[in-house]
């Protein structure tokens, strides 16, 4: 299916670029979400009259997220967890209980906005966290997982 796309995705293109991409993707994933439309020639032509406009939107948003970036940078999250002598949890942090610990700080922070780069966290200590605000900005945090006395 031919696509325009509304703004930045992530691996498929940039505001305004025109891509095909498979039918379900688009259908499920990027017109409902309001990042992509079909490729009509009147939706080309309305998408040329509204440009203007949604690069100002998007440009607000990648101020936005600069902004909380800047907020984030240099944080630490601390998190106990109940744990065994040895350091291992009995369960995982994930990107769910970051994001809302997150959340409890005050930080707009989307489970899907967290990554783990080597998977939920399973031990204590101090471990490196990523947090994508935006498609352009990537901030890094730290977790501190303290072990929680049983």
């Amino acid at each position: 299916m031919q696509i325009i796309l509304l703004e930045r995705v992530v691996n498929l293109g940039q505001l305004g670029d025109v891509v095909k991409v498979k039918d379900g993707y688009a259908r499920n994933y990027l017109i409902p979400q309001g990042k992509a439309r079909r490729a009509t020639p009147s939706a080309i032509a309305e998408f040329q009259t509204r440009r203007a406009d949604l690069e100002r939107v998007q440009a607000d948003k990648l101020a936005a997220a600069r902004r909380e970036g800047e907020r984030l940078l240099g944080l630490t999250l601390q998190m106990s967890e109940k744990a065994g002598v040895d350091g291992r949890l009995f369960g995982s942090v994930t990107h769910l209980n970051i994001a809302e610990g997150l959340r409890k700080l005050g930080y707009a922070v989307e489970k899907a906005m967290v990554r783990l780069p080597s998977g939920p966290i399973k031990t204590v200590g101090e471990h490196e966290v990523e947090v994508a605000l935006h498609s352009d900005v990537l901030v890094s945090i730290r977790v501190g997982v303290l072990a929680e006395a049983a």
